[in-house]
Order: C-alpha cells, then sequence, then structure tokens
C-alpha cells in the first residue's frame, strides 16, 4: 500500500515439544515487570509481553488511546525513554550449568540490557530474537534484569542525522497522517510512526517472551523441515534442519521418521562447537500415498507428524514432534502467444490457481492487543468470503507464528513482504547486518509453513525509485539504485534463496519479475500489465467504468476507502463528533483529501444524503461510502476475475486479485472491508459473492452487454446464463432469457451470452435503461443454480426511474440450527442493510438488492446472545431511505 519457473515443496513446522535427558532449565520471565520513565515521574507495573502504551493505560495513566484525538495527545509516550525492571531468582541446578542464555524473542526496538548492574548487551532491531550469555552474572538470590529503551523517535532522528553523505527519503509523512519521522531509520513497524490508514503509535517494550535457558551439551534452537518432489523418481523428500548451539564437537545419532508414511531414517550427528545448522534428507516410502496440502476451495490440508529423535554420545536425547503439510508451487514466468511480456501466475500441486483475496496489516497499533480470538476471526472471515490468499505487507510486522498455523489450517496462502515499505533505506554496514540477521531468522522461522507461497523484498520501492516519488536528482538516482541493489539483492534475495530454496523470491511490489531483473532491478515502469503484479489507485475515475481498470497479469493491490458502521465508531468518539465535517472526522482521515475522494465518487451513481436531521445525515453517510465501495471493488474484482483466460490488445490472463485491505488498524475510514473488532463491511459481503468459486459477469461493450462464467473449479462445467430484467418498479422480472449451455472449462473464464441492450429491453414490454435493470445466475444442465446472483445496472441509481420506497420488515427468530432472520418487502430494495450494532456476529448475507417479497437470512453470533437483544439492536435500511 503506498503512504502517499521453478518448483516448491513446503512443510510447516509447529511448536515443538522438547525432551532432554540432561533437563534443561528453562525460566520463563513473562508476567509483572516495573516500568519506568526517564525521570522516574511514572513507574508502575507492566506485563511482558507488552508495550508501554497499554501498560499505561492498564495502571490508568492514559484512556483509550483510540479515543478521538489521543493519538496526537499522547504523542508524548514515545518521546520519552523507559525502563523495564525485573527481579528474579534461579535455582542452584541453572547457576551450575555451563551455559544460560538470556533470550529475548522480542524487543521493541533499541535497547540497552543489564543484568545485575553490568552491561549484556543491546538490541537494535524490532523483528530479531537475542539471546546473550548470563552465567556468570547470575547471582544467589535475587537478581535484577533491566531493559532500557530509547525512544524511537529520537533514535531515528539521530540516525538521519549521521547519515550526512546524502539523503535517505521520504524524511516525514504527509502532514495529514500526523506522524514521525525517519522511520526507515530504524528496524521496527514501519507503520507505528503512522500511514495513511492508520495513527502514529512509536511502540516501545517487549513485545515478545523473554526467558532464561540454562544447558550442559547442546541447545536445540529451530527446527524446520522443508519437502522437496523428485518428479523423475515420483519421490518426495523432507529436508529437516536442525539449528542447534552445541557446547562443544559432540556425536550422536539423528532419526526421522513420519509414522503415516512408513518412513524412517537415522543419520549419523556431528555437531560442531558453537551454533550450526545441520541439514539431513528424509526420503518417503514410494509405496505410501502422500495427502498434499491444498489452498483453501481446491482440496483439504492434508498433514503428517514428523518425529525428530537425537540421541549424542554422552547421556543426552532431544525428541521433538512437528507437523508436516506437503505441497508444490511455481511461479510461471513465461511467453505467453499473441501478448509481449510474460505470464505471472502461481501453480500449485501442478495446478494453476487464480489468488483470491486481499492484504493483511498489523491487526493492533499495539501487538499485545492481538490475542488468538482476534487473528482466528479475521482469518476465518476471509475464508468465509471465500478467499484463498493474503499478503502480508511490508510496513507491518512479521506475523506471530500463531497467524501462520492458522493459515496452514485454512488453506489461506501468504504472499510474504520482508519489512519495508514506501522508502529507501541506508545501507550502512550496521544497518544491513542486523537486517542480514532478521531475513536470517525470520525465514527459518517460517519457511516450514505450507501457507507461504512466495517472498518479496519489499512493499512498492521498486516503483517509488523508478517512478520518482521522492524528487531525487537525476545525477543521484545511480546512488540510489546501487543502494536499492544492495539491499534487496545482494542481501535479501541471496540470503532467502540461500536458506530457503524451496518457494519463488520477488525482489518487490509491484514488480515486472523476471523483467526487472533484465533491467537492473528497477524497471523503467514497474506497473507495466505486460509483466508482474501491478498496483492501482484511481478515486477520480468513474469506478463503474471497467476500461479504467489497467488489465494486468496480477492485480496484488487496488481499491477505494469507505468509513465503518457508527456503532464502531461511536466506542471512539461524543456526541459533536457525529457529523462528516466534524473535526474527529477530518482528524482520522490519514488519507489526503480522502473524505471528499469517498463522496466524489458516490455522487457519480447515488443521490448523497440530504437529511436535516443531524445523526442520520452522519450515518446515512457512513452508509453510502460503504455502498460506493462495495460496488467499486466489485466491479474490478470481476474485470480481473473474467480476464484470466483472454489476451486482448496485448493484456490479460490475469491471475490474482488482492484488494487493499482486509483489516483495520483503528476505528477509522480505510479500505478495508473489514472494521476494527471484526464487523463486516458491505464490501466484505459482497466478496463473499465475487471470489465465489463459481461466478457470472456482467458488463457492456459496445452497445451490448456480455456475461462470463467464471470457474475455479477442477471440473468442467456446462453452463448457460439466466438473464432475468426488472422495473424498478414491480417485484415481478418482465421476462427472462436464457442463453444456450456452454462449456466451461475448469480454472477458466468464458462468455456465454452476448446481446445487444437494446434488442434485449425491446423484447421485455417497455423496458428503458433509466426504467429497469438485469438481475442473472447460471444454471447447469440440470437447471440446478451454479454460483451467486449477480445484478447490472443499465443507468446510474440516480438516474432510475420508477424506484419505490420500500416497506421492508424483519423479524428475529431461532431454532436449533441458530438464528435467522426473515424479511418482508412490498417493492425492489437497493443495498439492503442489516445493522445489529454492537452485537458481534455477521449475517449470511448482506447489502444486497432484494427482488423478491421474502427473504430468509442466518445470523452467526461470535458470543452469547438472544433473539431479544438483536430484536432491539437490528435496524434496516436500504439506498432510497438516505434520500
Amino acid at each position: 500500500m503506498f503512504m502517499y519457473l521453478f518448483s516448491v515443496w513446503c512443510i510447516r513446522a509447529l511448536s515443538a515439544h522438547f525432551v532432554t535427558a540432561e533437563r534443561d532449565q528453562e525460566f520463563n520471565l513473562n508476567g509483572k515487570w516495573m516500568l519506568t520513565n526517564s525521570n522516574g515521574s511514572l513507574s508502575f507495573p507492566a506485563e511482558v509481553p507488552g508495550c508501554v502504551h497499554s501498560a499505561l493505560l492498564k495502571q490508568g495513566y492514559i484512556q483509550d488511546p483510540y479515543f478521538r484525538f489521543n493519538d496526537v495527545s499522547y504523542r508524548w509516550i514515545s518521546l520519552d525513554n523507559w525502563t523495564y525492571t525485573a527481579t528474579f531468582t534461579t535455582s542452584a541446578q541453572m547457576r551450575v550449568r555451563k551455559m544460560v542464555l538470556l533470550v529475548f524473542e522480542g524487543v521493541d526496538t533499541v535497547s540497552l540490557i543489564s543484568l545485575n548492574g553490568i552491561v549484556v548487551g543491546k538490541t537494535d532491531n524490532m523483528f530479531r530474537r537475542y539471546q546473550f550469555p548470563v552465567r556468570d552474572m547470575l547471582k544467589d538470590g535475587e537478581n535484577m534484569l533491566q531493559v532500557s529503551l530509547q525512544s524511537p523517535v529520537l533514535y531515528a532522528s539521530e540516525q538521519n542525522k549521521a547519515h550526512s553523505a546524502y539523503r535517505v527519503p521520504p524524511d516525514c509523512p504527509p502532514a495529514v497522517q500526523k506522524g514521525e519521522c525517519h522511520v526507515n531509520f530504524i528496524r521496527k513497524e514501519q507503520s507505528s510512526f503512522s500511514w495513511d490508514w492508520g495513527p502514529s503509535f512509536p511502540t516501545m517494550g517487549l513485545w515478545k517472551g523473554v526467558h532464561v535457558k540454562g544447558f550442559d551439551v547442546l541447545q536445540l534452537i529451530n527446527v524446520s523441515a522443508v519437502p522437496f518432489y523428485n518428479a523423475t523418481l515420483s519421490q518426495w523428500s523432507v529436508q529437516v534442519e536442525l539449528l542447534v548451539n552445541a557446547l562443544e564437537e559432540t556425536h550422536g545419532q539423528v532419526t526421522l521418521s513420519i509414522p503415516d508414511l512408513a518412513t524412517e531414517q537415522a543419520f549419523h550427528a556431528w555437531f560442531l562447537q558453537g551454533q550450526t545448522k545441520n541439514t539431513y534428507t528424509l526420503h518417503i516410502n514410494t509405496s505410501r500415498h502422500v495427502k498434499l496440502w491444498w489452498p483453501s476451495g481446491h482440496g483439504e490440508q492434508a498433514s503428517y507428524v514428523l518425529s525428530v529423535k537425537v540421541i549424542l554420545d554422552q547421556p543426552f536425547n532431544i525428541n521433538a514432534d512437528t507437523k508436516v503439510y506437503f505441497r508444490t508451487v511455481d511461479l510461471i514466468q513465461e511467453p505467453i502467444t499473441g501478448s509481449p511480456g510474460l505470464s505471472f501466475y502461481f501453480r500449485v500441486n501442478g495446478k494453476p490457481v487464480f489468488l483470491k483475496g486481499s492484504n493483511w496489516i498489523p491487526a493492533h497499533a499495539f501487538q499485545d492487543m492481538v490475542n488468538p480470538a482476534v487473528l482466528r476471526n479475521l482469518l476465518q472471515s476471509a475464508v468465509d468470503a471465500n478467499m484463498n490468499a493474503l499478503r502480508v505487507w511490508g510496513g507491518g510486522v512479521y506475523e506471530q507464528d500463531l497467524f501462520y498455523s492458522i493459515c496452514d489450517e485454512l488453506g489461506i496462502m501468504i504472499w510474504q513482504d520482508f519489512m519495508f515499505a514506501c522508502a529507501m533505506y541506508p545501507t550502512e554496514t550496521d544497518f544491513i547486518q542486523t537486517i542480514r540477521e532478521e531475513v536470517i531468522q525470520q525465514v527459518r522461522r517460517l519457511k516450514s509453513h505450507p501457507s507461504i507461497v512466495v517472498w518479496s523484498g519489499n512493499n512498492e520501492n521498486e516503483a517509488a525509485l523508478a517512478t520518482d516519488w521522492f524528487d531525487i536528482p537525476v545525477f543521484q538516482k545511480p546512488t540510489y539504485v546501487k543502494d536499492y541493489v544492495t539491499l534487496y539483492v545482494n542481501n535479501i534475495k541471496a540470503l532467502v534463496q540461500e536458506e530457503d530454496e524451496s518457494r519463488p523470491f520477488l525482489v518487490s511490489s509491484p514488480t515486472n519479475g523476471a523483467e526487472s531483473e533484465q533491467e537492473g532491478w528497477v524497471a523503467t515502469n514497474p506497473y507495466d500489465p505486460h509483466y508482474g503484479d501491478v498496483h492501482f489507485y484511481s478515486y477520480t475515475l468513474d469506478c463503474w467504468n471497467w476500461t479504467t481498470f489497467p488489465r494486468t497479469r496480477f492485480a496484488s493491490e487496488y481499491g477505494f476507502q469507505s468509513w465503518p458502521s457508527f456503532s464502531t465508531l461511536e466506542k471512539v468518539s461524543i456526541a459533536e463528533d457525529w457529523s462528516y465535517i466534524s473535526n474527529f472526522t477530518s482528524h482520522r482521515q490519514h488519507h489526503e483529501s480522502g473524505n471528499h475522494q469517498m463522496l466524489q465518487q458516490a455522487a457519480l451513481h447515488f443521490h448523497l444524503p440530504n437529511s436535516s436531521e443531524p445523526l442520520k445525515q452522519y450515518t446515512d453517510t457512513l452508509y453510502i461510502t460503504q455502498v460506493m465501495q462495495a460496488q467499486c471493488v466489485k466491479t474490478q474484482t470481476e474485470f480481473y476475475r473474467r480476464s484470466q483466460s483472454e489476451i486482448l490488445q496485448g493484456k490479460g490472463h490475469t491471475m490474482g486479485a488482492l484488494y487493499w485491505q482486509l483489516n483495520d488498524i483503528w476505528q477509522a475510514p480505510s479500505w478495508s472491508s473489514i472494521e476494527f473488532g471484526g464487523k463486516w463491511k458491505m464490501l466484505h459481503y459482497f466478496t463473499q459473492d465475487f471470489f465465489d468459486p463459481v461466478l457470472p459477469v456482467a458488463f457492456e461493450e459496445n452497445g451490448s452487454v456480455l456475461i462470463y462464467a467464471v470457474s475455479d473449479l477442477s471440473k468442467d462445467l456446462k453452463l448457460r446464463a439466466v438473464v432475468s430484467v426488472y422495473a424498478w418498479s414491480s417485484l415481478d422480472s418482465v421476462c427472462t432469457v436464457k442463453s444456450d449451455l456452454t462449456l466451461v472449462p475448469g480454472g477458466s473464464a468464458l462468455a456465454i451470452f452476448n446481446k445487444p441492450v437494446s434488442a434485449l429491453l425491446s423484447g421485455c414490454g417497455g423496458c428503458t435503461r433509466l426504467t429497469c435493470l438485469l438481475v442473472f445466475h447460471l444454471e447447469d444442465s440440470s437447471n440446478y443454480q451454479q454460483g451467486p446472483v449477480n445484478h447490472h445496472f443499465l443507468s446510474s441509481p440516480k438516474k432510475a426511474e420508477g424506484i419505490q420506497r420500500p416497506n421492508i420488515s424483519a423479524k428475529f427468530q431461532q431454532d436449533r440450527t441458530g438464528y435467522t432472520v426473515v424479511l418482508q418487502t412490498d417493492s425492489i430494495a437497493l443495498f439492503v442493510w442489516l445493522d445489529v450494532a454492537a452485537v458481534p456476529g455477521r449475517f449470511s448475507s448482506n447489502g444486497f438488492l432484494m427482488i423478491s417479497p421474502n427473504r430468509t437470512l442466518n445470523f452467526y453470533p461470535w458470543a452469547p446472545t438472544t433473539v431479544e437483544e438483536l430484536s432491539r439492536a437490528l435496524t434496516v435500511i436500504s439506498l432510497i431511505d438516505v434520500y
């Protein structure tokens, strides 16, 4: 997101259970610490893992940081220095271990660490795991551990000043973001200094766990296991890597087994002194059928258990179990008949897969607030909307282990960015070195997950350099290109490919892929639709006009803003804020002219709300922005899905649509389809349909209406289009037209209906573009509906004639299967929206066109509720209700 042919075989390693004969000692330091600011005026208990902001909130020193203007009011927090202090005692058994390590899984960000008054180490990278030897510093009785954190804002400023040779842009974010400067000089979450969808909360803290680890022989740091497939031998193998820390050279045996595949092998183990990576290849028994991991919608997510046993010559052993998922992925970039450029698509287990999904940003400004329930809800919501892919965007964080484990389980493919976004970066030795360790650690941690299908070096930095976002003088550009290649190619790419040969690597997104490499890694036009992936945004062009969208090989970012619902905003605002022209509304919008752009786009096709009652005017405006967003992203996504099988004027074969963005970091306007807190916007309900495995898509060209059948299925279908013409003034269709059955191959998009609009309307009793609309679906040879019902407007709703004001009634009911709501209407209703305020849950459908007198929906609660609570909370509106 902007501010301004090779095979892959993969598995997933879970947190393993290690049993050691020497009974390694481990002491957990998570829990209560003390937290103090620089002058000692504040000192209070703080939870670890955690951060300063959440600790201040818990102790009552600050209000909800998301409330009203608190992001600016609490700027002082990140401008101060803070110290975490813990006291602990260790056992005699711990102190006699030959090696005792103090381990920090994650420190945010720049710190000096001391134990009993002795400095043990420093940190400068939020994305690294640090460990320090402390055996000789431990005392009988009480030990004091201190982590002194430096203001990230002041540190970034100092690093920028120290880089005096030339500027490393951008200096500061746009003023509308109310953010901090020089975030590219510190290795922490880039969006924590602000973004165009989020606040500025430069966090500090111990954001992951802390523990003390003691051992005498060997420490097992990490296990990874990545399968490979030998097509010649028709055999799988699993490459297992043990990252160990041995106090002295030692020998023994490593046994690897997958019982369910009747596979076991023993290897001589030779561990050198120090930290080493030891690799073993387990060949899978060819007499056993290996079940594969598939993306959601394409098959099951089969898994196996891999057991690792280490027995050394001296009395010492390790047992570790980990889950294994087998799958292949290829990124195909090859010439296309009838088109310049190269293809760009992913092939999973030999099958081309259209990536349907969105982009993931941090789920909260404070990572300790992102609990398992939040992750599960958001990722399940993605799958429930027929998504099979998410891009973990490069301005946030490498997500926690549970995130990737849930994606493995649900079949969500992950496009994984490294954490660099919308900036140039310094390439001094110290900076490069910490990045190298960051990359190595993250790849080793994550490469066993089958969900990760591609690594990407950064977000939009090739485009920023190629198209001169930062006004770099022409004579200086070679310096920046050199830095770019040094960081992303000579270091990150080289390290990733050394650590993980099993999946593709892209230097940037967007990129021309192989073509960018040919052009020296920075293409003249990284947005070229003939290559790679494209990011595209336009807020002034008519989003209902599909010809304004680039027919790209892969659309990895696109979208439109909307506001969240009133129930979401109400929690962080007061009555005087509930106006589209309030200071609060302006403050929350971090995208230049964003509030105006939403209404400008909505006004192209809808009358804007005009209620004389202020609160209704406000809530109606929130609603109309969601209608606009849903219809805009629907139009663009359907264009990409129907373009997958065609080359027109040298463009097409689109094989991915990842709209910007899935989730929100706070309660504010953004491009998201899910509000902060998990509530589905209208867009997310639309996503269920436009990402359906079988989809009818209609559009107009040269005076004709065409309907494409899009299928993600593996099997072929014979399908016909069934088109019903409705007058706006009646619930009874004027006429229905069916096309002939057409064979639609699996994994394709094919035109199955083509008729001049004038001819279609002339056969429908006096219909005109202004008085009628089209509703259509697909049927198979057995007359069963395949996929959702879709709609096509023949004119803008604001120009439509004959629309009635519907009387809609709704009644909640409960039976043994759950909650339902029965709707009745006396006329066609557009964008019918059911809202149960703050009651957590979702409907089976929402934001729909109601063209029948009755409709029954399911409601899926996310917490205990009752019919009475739902009935009290329920409101129902449609488009005409806001006029």
